[in-house]
């Protein structure tokens, strides 16, 4: 059955996000309508998807934090993980969340395919009965 998915990429990162939305993509069948709407950083993801609740079925978000010298870092990671989850539970709407929090550039590198299991969960939840 098509689904209208949105997939909201945090670019703040630029080749990590490419590289999240790359492997997102591999993984979603072609029968599905999807929307890239592209945000600065994942602070926005949560309300980038909450703007647009009633016109897909499912979401991705795929974005990065790496761990500088502040706590900053667990700041964003906390928050957005938790809005992420508060709407799709509140919507009933699968969120898969790729937002790869690492200490450094080289986790963030290595951790890319991460869009792809994102990209499965949310079928994965939209194949329930």
């Amino acid at each position: 059955m098509k689904k209208n998915l949105l997939i909201v990429n945090a670019n703040y990162y630029q080749d990590i996000s490419s590289g999240l939305l790359k492997s997102a993509l591999k993984n979603l069948p072609k029968q599905h309508k999807i929307k890239i709407i592209n945000v600065p950083g994942v602070f926005e993801i949560p309300v980038t998807i909450s703007k647009n609740l009633k016109k897909f079925d499912a979401f991705i978000a795929l974005g990065c934090v790496i761990k500088g010298q502040t706590p900053h870092f667990d700041f964003i990671s906390q928050a957005s993980t938790n809005a992420i989850m508060k709407l799709s539970i509140d919507s009933k709407k699968p969120i898969g969340n790729a937002i790869i929090t690492c200490l450094n550039m080289k986790q963030a590198t290595a951790r890319k395919k991460k869009g792809a299991e994102a990209a499965n969960a949310i079928l994965s939840v939209l194949s329930q009965k």
